[in-house]
């Protein structure tokens, strides 16, 4: 190991693949950080609650394990976005059936308010445009993202964190 100080890192230009490639992650970043404020000033919600309200609302008598599936979370994440609906009066949580074990998650219609009132779409920015991409840039994407959070070193569980939420 060196004792000699390192000098500091040479500026880029502008039109360099890296500042090219840093702007864009910030242009998405930005539309997604947007789309985020404007669901939640318009909704009153955050992002991640309003897609999990959005999947309960389209699929009646879902459970926390089936959500956090269709949100691709872990479950206690989503068990802990379902607590909060419920809390406010948005959802409600029920035994049902004959497996009195697992809870039935059903919109109130508080809830579907709040979902009329939440600019679409509802899943997010980042969601909708990913599935709008054709299966090869999907793969191209995957690999490349899947290099750079290599080089990262980056933790891969925080990938079942929903953007937004801390």
């Amino acid at each position: 190991m060196s004792s000699e100080p390192q000098a500091p890192p040479q500026p880029l230009p502008p039109d360099a693949p890296p500042q090219r490639v840093l702007r864009q992650f910030r242009i998405v970043f930005n539309a997604v950080k947007t789309h985020f404020r404007q669901l939640e000033h318009e909704s009153g919600l955050g992002g991640a609650q309003v897609w999990a309200l959005s999947v309960i609302d389209s699929q009646p008598g879902i459970g926390a394990t089936s959500l956090s599936r269709a949100l691709d979370i872990h479950q206690s994440t989503a068990s802990n976005l379902v607590r909060g609906l419920v809390e406010r009066g948005y959802v409600t949580a029920a035994r049902e059936g004959t497996d009195r074990r697992s809870v039935a998650l059903r919109v109130l219609p508080a809830g579907q308010e709040v979902l009329r009132r939440a600019p679409a779409p509802l899943a997010g920015v980042l969601p909708n445009a990913l599935a709008t991409l054709d299966e090869s840039t999907l793969l191209r994407l995957e690999q490349d993202l899947g290099t750079l959070i290599a080089r990262l070193d980056a933790d891969e569980a925080a990938g079942k964190i929903p953007l937004g939420q801390s």
